[in-house]
């Protein structure tokens, strides 16, 4: 991970809830549709080890997605997401839905995303991260553009970013590195 600047560090520092839009950022964007109706995604491991880091190290973490997907739906499930929301058209509303009931200021909540719909939601928090492969005409509206790209570890460089700025991620990783099982 590149240096992040002090203002993207102070930023990460508040977050307490990590929330993502699903294609373009917990997928590649890519949707598989069968004969049958069904559709599939996939979904990169790593990322799924980081919202486990995540967790361990205080975040919670949500969904906030334009389209309804069952697909999404179980693997929100199967990383225990505090938080789902599919078929949401005005995401902004939503994010600072979500933080009042929540309990939060809207300075303590991320959101990814990689795409026009996703601007609103990018307004309504504290921290607002595309990945690499975002449309670049969202770039003028978040605060850090990862490395990495949606589907491909977007969300695990996001999870290293704020528990190194809350300085918790060597904890998380410790027993990953321990060689100790």
């Amino acid at each position: 991970m590149t240096a992040i600047p002090e203002a993207i560090r102070e930023r990460a520092r508040k977050v307490r809830l990590v929330l993502m839009d699903a294609d373009g950022v917990l997928t590649d964007g890519r949707i598989i549709l069968f004969a049958d109706g069904n559709e599939a995604r996939s979904y990169f491991a790593r990322d799924g080890l980081g919202i486990r880091m995540g967790q361990q190290g205080g975040l919670d973490f949500g969904v906030v997605s334009g389209r309804s997907s069952a697909a999404v739906e179980v693997r929100a499930r199967e990383l225990d997401f505090v938080e789902i929301h599919q078929k949401v058209a005005a995401k902004g509303a939503c994010i600072g839905e979500i933080a009042r009931r929540r309990g939060l200021g809207e300075d303590e909540v991320c959101f990814v995303g990689d795409d026009l719909v996703d601007v609103p939601a990018f307004r309504r928090c504290g921290l607002a991260i595309a990945p690499a492969d975002a449309d670049a005409s969202v770039f003028d509206h978040v605060h850090h553009v990862g490395e990495a790209c949606g589907g491909r570890g977007i969300v695990r460089e996001v999870v290293e970013l704020i528990l190194r700025a809350k300085g918790g991620w060597e904890r998380v990783a410790a027993p990953y590195l321990a060689g100790k099982e």
